[in-house]
């Protein structure tokens, strides 16, 4: 099944590149890698604003790395023309906006990682970090960047 018709299937409409928010392009295309720049959450246009055990719980932040994911999906395809050329995602890394106290970044960062996974099959399969950071951006409550190989 092409990459495209999962999308449809699981209803995601890719969204366009988002304009950089600071002195940085979206994404760099080097030999067969391609680097899509870090990606804020986003509720409704805006930031999705919140830090990880205090004012949200793992779930929502979960499904504020899947929201991400689908973002950087977008960027991915503005970069390569067609999701169906990538051989591979290889890397994501994950800033979560999370309290001193908070250890689950690493299933807050699921919600991208699954839905990479869904839609890209073993492809989908990557190395990966997860942090907690003490802030990110406009307050944002979580930030992911991805590698991808062509």
């Amino acid at each position: 099944m092409s990459v495209y018709d999962k999308l449809k299937e699981m209803n995601i409409t890719l969204p366009a590149v988002a304009t950089p928010a600071a002195a940085y392009v979206p994404f760099v295309r080097s030999g067969n890698l391609v680097f899509l720049s870090g990606h804020i959450a986003k509720k409704d246009g805006k930031a999705w604003v919140g830090q990880l055990g205090r004012t949200m719980q793992t779930e929502e932040g979960k499904q504020a790395a899947r929201a991400i994911a689908i973002d950087l999906l977008g960027t991915l395809h503005a970069a390569v023309g067609d999701l169906n050329e990538i051989k591979r995602i290889v890397k994501v890394m994950s800033l979560v906006n999370s309290s001193p106290d908070f250890t689950e970044q690493h299933l807050v960062t699921n919600g991208a990682s699954e839905l990479f996974g869904q839609v890209f099959g073993e492809r989908g399969a990557h190395a990966r970090s997860a942090f907690g950071v003490a802030q990110i951006p406009m307050g944002a409550c979580v930030e992911i960047e991805l590698i991808a190989e062509l």
